[in-house]
């Protein structure tokens, strides 16, 4: 099947929301059409096309004679961005152990056993780390499917993306990670036995350790320090 390469504005809509998601464009930064037509090679009007997306999905906002500037992240914003996420994953964990397929979930819980024995041990290293970040990339897509709900599945994709700016601000921690593969562990258990109940309060305990998490550990966008300067052996905190 053929597939229909990406617009302009895709393209540069796709490399300034990755930007902004991985911190090279921290908050508060401006996003001028003129400077970012040069910087990604396209005429202007692809550039107003994608900040236009970014200040839909609340990664950018209007600011005066500075045009459109990256969003800042505050204490309310993560309290608002888990509640949220509570309803939706919540709803998302209860569909899937209601339509899932339990032997893809009777796996996903037996790769976050393994992950979690592997995490107990000494520190693991930056590939590992991405390693287990795939995994929960690749449960969320496999929860997302089994949700069968178009409107469900995209406000949660749009969510993930705030979450993800947050993630990047809080401290790093082995233990966390941990804790994570154990969560998301009987998560999928859950799913896999058609557990609705308890996919549901499993999902509720996960959400509620990583906004602890973060609420003791993220670090506010203006006293943020380069990526690289993490002192720490994980690359995010999870999910």
């Amino acid at each position: 099947m053929l597939t229909t390469p990406p617009t302009a504005a895709g393209r540069a809509y796709a490399q300034l929301r990755s930007e902004i998601l991985d911190g090279v464009l921290p908050a508060g930064a401006p996003l001028l059409e003129v400077e970012q037509s040069d910087r990604l090679g396209v005429s202007r009007t692809p550039v107003r096309e994608a900040l236009s997306r970014l200040v839909a999905e609340g990664l950018a906002e209007p600011s005066g004679k500075r045009g459109v500037v990256v969003t800042q992240v505050d204490d309310r914003d993560v309290r608002s961005l888990f509640e949220l996420r509570s309803c939706l994953e919540a709803q998302a964990a209860q569909l899937a152990a209601a339509r899932g397929e339990p032997a893809v979930f009777a796996a996903f819980e037996d790769n976050f056993t393994r992950w979690h024995d592997l995490l107990r041990g000494p520190a693991v290293s930056e590939e590992q780390v991405s390693d287990y970040f795939a995994l929960i990339r690749r449960f969320d897509q496999a929860v997302n499917k089994a949700t069968d709900n178009s409107f469900l599945v995209d406000a949660m994709e749009n969510l993930r993306g705030h979450v993800a700016r947050v993630r990047r601000m809080a401290g790093h921690s082995q233990s966390r990670l941990e804790a994570s593969a154990s969560e998301h562990a009987l998560i999928a258990r859950a799913i896999s036995r058609r557990d609705a109940a308890l996919a549901l309060h499993a999902t509720h305990i996960h959400l509620h350790n990583s906004v602890e998490h973060f609420r003791h550990s993220w670090r506010p966008a203006e006293s943020d320090a380069p990526e690289g300067q993490h002192p720490t052996t994980a690359t995010e905190t999870p999910r």
